[in-house]
């Protein structure tokens, strides 16, 4: 027999409620007394109709209906599917007031996830094209069985179906001229992936391989990378998930060496061709998984004159490598990730009894009109940490 208390909020209700914050993933924040209603497309202070569409035990989600009283920060999205496609959170949001949201969000999540103070985090660097900057971008085809078409487009935000869509807004314009492509060239079934990309220039990328998917604001990341390696004035560089080698290769003239790990073999012997193009012969790339490479490349290089560059995927570095880094205890560690919620939970997890000490936390908008976010973080070995394997501090 259940016991619970019945909650007198079901499915399908509508009411009326006042948006009070903004959620990691750019849902407001409201309340029916003390229970948490999520409003996607909703913004703080505004009164909005809604409807429930999910009713949990301590929270609902619910349908924007209407916008009873706009915020004055809110703006008229560039695209006409935002709302419907899931690729954009903020479009209709002014996008000074999206730098200060990213800000806010980024230090709250470090500071209830990893104990920082939220004076670490910098300002957040706006991108110089808020839109059109995506040189990646992945459609799909579905098979819209009511209208007996094949579309093609984006995922919607609320369900598995697919948004019938000839451009979008925050891609580069010649993937624009890709889609249309695509469209004039249907794939012959829905339920297939199509990835367009644009090739960097001067770089050699494998068609799966990583790369940073804002070109615009491309030079301001490693301008801060390379801004904080300088200041810890070390000698040798470990780049750990090195993709095509690109922090490696952008830094290789601070450091007397280098080595670049990861795991895509393809990447690695681009990483090596890219390396010969620019006549870099001062490192190495090492194709293996991160926990394995570390130890002995970490024993290779002195601890105390080692920076480490950390660019994992979202899901962040497995428990293994943090291990392994604590272990040996390199000077710096600079963190860059798209996830602030898994980059709090791995500086926590480095930072834990000392051993490291957060310096600063550089947020980056490579994603404008989203929900995401580029940060790098610079831990410093802690001067009263002990030095691995007897090494003299």
């Amino acid at each position: 027999m259940d016991l619970a208390p019945q909650l007198p909020w079901t499915h399908g209700q509508r009411h009326v409620v006042t948006v009070g914050d903004l959620a990691f993933g750019g849902e407001g924040v409201a309340r029916l007394g003390e229970f948490v209603v999520f409003v996607p497309f909703a913004l703080v202070g505004e009164e909005v109709a809604v409807e429930l569409t999910e009713v949990k035990r301590r929270f609902a989600r619910a349908r924007l209906l209407a916008v009873r009283r706009p915020s004055p920060l809110r703006v008229a999205p560039r695209c006409p599917h935002f709302g419907e496609c899931g690729g954009c959170q903020y479009q209709h949001l002014d996008y000074t007031e999206q730098l200060r949201v990213k800000h806010k969000q980024v230090s709250d999540l470090l500071e209830r996830l990893g104990g920082f103070p939220s004076d670490v985090v910098a300002p957040v660097i706006p991108c110089p094209a808020p839109y059109g900057y995506r040189n990646r971008i992945m459609i799909r085809s579905q098979w819209n069985k009511p209208e007996q078409r094949l579309v093609i487009g984006f995922l919607r935000h609320d369900c598995g179906l697919v948004v019938d869509l000839e451009e979008c807004a925050i891609a580069e314009p010649s993937l624009n001229e890709q889609i249309r492509h695509v469209r004039a060239h249907p794939p012959p079934k829905g339920g297939l992936k199509v990835v367009l990309r644009l090739q960097p220039e001067g770089w050699e990328l494998p068609r799966d391989s990583f790369f940073q998917n804002n070109f615009h604001l491309l030079p301001r990341l490693v301008a801060t990378v390379r801004e904080r390696l300088q200041a810890a004035g070390t000698r040798h560089l470990v780049d750990v998930y090195c993709g095509v080698g690109f922090f490696a290769l952008e830094l290789a003239d601070l450091v007397t060496a280098f080595a670049g790990v990861e795991l895509d073999r393809l990447a690695i012997q681009a990483a090596q061709r890219n390396a010969a193009a620019r006549g870099v012969t001062n490192g190495e790339f090492l194709a293996g998984h991160a926990e394995e490479l570390l130890p002995a490349l970490l024993t290779r290089f002195p601890a105390a004159d080692t920076s480490l560059i950390l660019d994992p995927p979202r899901r962040g570095c497995v428990p293994a490598s943090l291990t392994a880094l604590r272990a040996a205890g390199p000077q710096q560690i600079l963190y860059v990730s798209c996830h602030p919620a898994t980059l709090a939970r791995d500086l926590k997890a480095l930072c834990t009894e000392g051993r490291y000490r957060l310096e600063r936390v550089i947020p980056l908008d490579m994603f404008p009109q989203t929900q995401h976010v580029e940060c790098v973080a610079d831990l410093r070995r802690a001067a009263e940490a002990s030095a691995p394997w007897g090494e003299a501090m």
